[in-house]
């Protein structure tokens, strides 16, 4: 049997496995998916108030890595050829890595976690492994997660610098989003918390323009785009290098904006658990789009997963 390698990424919001084999030259990416799989956990619930993972979100999530290890025996996939890094949630907390130990015990998946540095470049040597080349050329990435968001800039495959900004949707909605459907005062707050976190990355830039391209990837602008395209079943070929003009984002916001919760949750492309969290997905793209004065973004399934997915299956 070939070998296979799996990786799993243990965000703020969303827990993702990848099992995969090398792909063949001619293949569209460098994987062959052998399984794929993903939960809506929120192991940063409450992470924003108390600074530790809530007794709920780690049993939710020991249900999920639980049933990961089950998944992997199943494929035949060895601890040795298995990545799983966990991002802002447990890297944050004061208990991150008690719960770390207690996953390893319990489950037999030893997780890494990783910093705000090492999750940018995975997430490029992810994203860039699909991209078309005249995008990846010169591009600002950006990767929303549920309690963080990385700004990468970089050249083809060459990562000029990145910066992790604490501007994820869990926080936002959390901190600001108090009324059902959207008042316009919870959205202009988004908007402002999601400007303060925009200036400090101009800071750390220094005065240079933006990227060429603006490229987004994760469960927020993928679903904006699923939502746009009205894409269902979710296909991730379809998704990568799928342009969204500010119009259609615009249209989409308005759309979205005026519904309230159940509403949202109604739509097809929507997963349950996300209904809440893409209205602060909204406001931080509104902000990369209009600060920076680009006419679109480019949207990519591939990102941390998968460059965990490609660290492992080269190490």
């Amino acid at each position: 049997m070939t070998k296979r390698f799996a990786a799993i990424d243990i965000g703020s919001n969303t827990f993702r496995m990848l099992i995969g084999e090398t792909a063949a030259t001619n293949h569209h990416t460098p994987w062959r998916t052998v399984y794929y799989t993903h939960r809506i956990i929120r192991l940063g619930e409450g992470l924003h108030h108390s600074g530790r993972l809530a007794d709920a979100a780690m049993s939710r999530a020991m249900t999920a890595f639980a049933e990961f290890a089950e998944i992997l025996s199943q494929h035949q996939v060895s601890a040795e050829n298995t990545l799983a890094v966990a991002t802002a949630a447990m890297r944050e907390a004061a208990n991150g890595v008690a719960f770390r130990d207690r996953v390893q015990t319990e489950t037999g998946i030893a997780i890494r976690i990783i910093d705000g540095d090492s999750e940018a470049r995975m997430s490029l040597s992810g994203a860039g492994a699909v991209l078309k080349p005249a995008t990846r050329a010169d591009m600002l990435l950006f990767d929303i997660g549920g309690g963080s968001t990385e700004f990468i800039r970089a050249n083809n495959h060459h990562c000029r610098d990145a910066i992790s900004t604490k501007m994820g949707v869990v926080r936002l909605v959390e901190a600001h989003l108090n009324s059902d459907p959207p008042s316009a005062s919870d959205y202009q707050a988004m908007l402002a918390a999601a400007n303060l976190h925009l200036a400090d990355v101009e800071a750390h830039w220094g005065i240079v323009a933006p990227p060429r391209h603006l490229v987004g990837t994760a469960g927020t602008v993928t679903t904006l785009a699923a939502t746009e395209l009205d894409l269902c079943p979710y296909n991730a070929d379809t998704i990568n290098n799928h342009w969204m003009s500010l119009a259609a984002f615009e249209s989409l916001r308005e759309r979205l904006l005026s519904m309230d919760h159940t509403e949202r949750q109604v739509i097809r492309t929507i997963e349950p658990g996300r209904a809440d969290l893409i209205i602060a997905g909204l406001a931080i793209v509104e902000t990369v789009l209009t600060r920076w004065g680009y006419a679109g973004m480019y949207v990519v399934d591939a990102g941390l997963l998968e460059g965990a997915w490609l660290e492992i299956s080269h190490s």
